[in-house]
């Protein structure tokens, strides 16, 4: 088992991980039992961003219409619309070595689809995690609970792998937005 990260806590992957050079994002989640009439469907999303953190292609911004960054950087492996089932609900594959040298970040963010329609929010969803696994190995390298701080959030960026001479590393972010996807891709500078 890797390391539990807490809130705002960094680490690094490549260095003290030698010879690291794809991983998992595993990303998941619970959804309370409520009265509405909806499930829910959340969605992972990874955003390729300069130094500004701000994506410079729509190809740069990787999600369930678009699954593939056309280096072969990041992989986005499916939606899964219903969250059922334990383990990873859905997962974000990144091989550090094909990542263009434009790219110094890749902020991983769940959004609830069709959130303001359906009434629904972050508050109403438990148990959300990220957790980084080594692609060739398998072994859990950290995990990130976000834990129950979220209310009204319609988005949130779970997660930042980042560069820094040269090496990779990982930013427990765990911050919240609302106004859904649209929200978090003008916080990116995508236009919507």
């Amino acid at each position: 088992m890797g390391i539990n990260l807490s809130k705002g806590q960094r680490i690094d992957l490549t260095k003290s991980n030698p010879g690291l050079t794809k991983v998992i994002a595993g990303l998941g989640w619970d959804t309370n039992h409520y009265h509405g009439s909806y499930d829910f469907d959340l969605d992972a999303s990874a955003f390729l961003t300069d130094a500004n953190s701000r994506v410079a292609e729509e190809h740069d911004f990787i999600f369930y219409n678009q699954l593939v960054h056309p280096s072969g950087a990041v992989e986005h492996t499916g939606d899964n619309r219903t969250g059922e089932g334990e383990g990873d609900d859905e997962q974000i594959r990144i091989d550090f070595r094909r990542v263009p040298s434009h790219i110094h970040r890749i902020a991983i963010t769940v959004t609830i689809h069709d959130s303001e329609a359906r009434n629904q929010n972050f508050g109403q969803v438990s148990n959300a995690f990220v957790r980084l696994v080594d692609e060739d190995t398998g072994r859990e390298i950290l995990r990130f609970d976000l834990g129950e701080d979220f209310s009204v959030e319609t988005a949130v960026v779970f997660c930042e792998l980042y560069r820094h001479n040269g090496d990779w590393k990982f930013n427990a972010v765990g911050s919240g937005f609302a106004g859904g996807l649209a929200a978090l891709c003008r916080n990116f500078g995508l236009e919507v």
